[in-house]
């Protein structure tokens, strides 16, 4: 009976495999699992509308086909991210401010590359704003050091960032930075501008990433670095 009593008569108290105590669940326990619970269905219900309407199905991503995206409800200096073939894109509705600052030759003395010279874009975005239309940017966002994602600090005057910092994007694994139109600064790690993927429009807001404009052939495979 004492064996007995040792093998399956533990109390309440005793440790876990973990080491812990193992307690009967409470009202608190209860109310933490049923907030947790609630706030996931809310962030669920959110993000779906954005997600299913810029993510294909799977088969079409494993493919790599072209991706249509709906840009109507993208407001100025907001942003979404996908993914075509396995490779995360931003998509960036720039502000008015943001495409001035695009010009502005103080930022263009602190580029590497401000005019697109090296291959990291299709011809149709060899251009001040790197993009067939300025206010939309289409940008690989892989850092093209070491393959990071960098993130967009657009606000000028981050001096997180720069002590100068006029918008743009600054990978935290580095610290390299590019402007808003993916080109990249001077004395930082990354040697190259983002790559510009294939896009074109099929109407005023309508985006088509993995596609080029009628008439051009531009390939991923003759940019410089990925």
């Amino acid at each position: 009976r004492q064996c007995r009593r040792a093998r399956w008569g533990a109390p309440m108290h005793a440790r876990t495999e973990t080491g812990f105590p193992r307690h009967p669940p409470t009202r608190r326990d209860f109310l933490f699992l049923t907030t947790a619970a609630f706030g996931a269905v809310g962030a669920g219900a959110v993000a779906w509308p954005v997600i299913t309407s810029m993510k294909p199905s799977v088969d079409v991503r494993a493919a790599g086909e072209p991706i249509s995206i709906d840009l109507s409800h993208l407001q100025p200096g907001q942003q979404i991210s996908l993914f075509w073939q396995g490779k995360p894109i931003f998509v960036l509705h720039r502000t008015a401010p943001a495409l001035a600052e695009l010009k502005n030759p103080a930022l263009l003395a602190r580029l590497g590359d401000p005019d697109s010279t090296i291959v990291q874009q299709p011809d149709y975005a060899r251009n001040w704003c790197r993009s067939s239309r300025p206010e939309f940017l289409v940008v690989i966002a892989i850092c093209t050091h070491l393959g990071c994602i960098p993130t967009i600090r657009p606000d000028s005057g981050d001096t997180s960032v720069d002590a100068a910092w006029p918008g743009g994007y600054f990978c935290p694994c580095h610290g390299s930075k590019y402007d808003l139109a993916g080109r990249v600064f001077r004395g930082v790690p990354a040697p190259y501008n983002l790559p510009v993927p294939p896009h074109h429009y099929t109407g005023d807001t309508m985006l088509v990433v993995g596609e080029n404009p009628a008439g051009e052939d531009f390939s991923l495979s003759s940019i410089e670095q990925l």
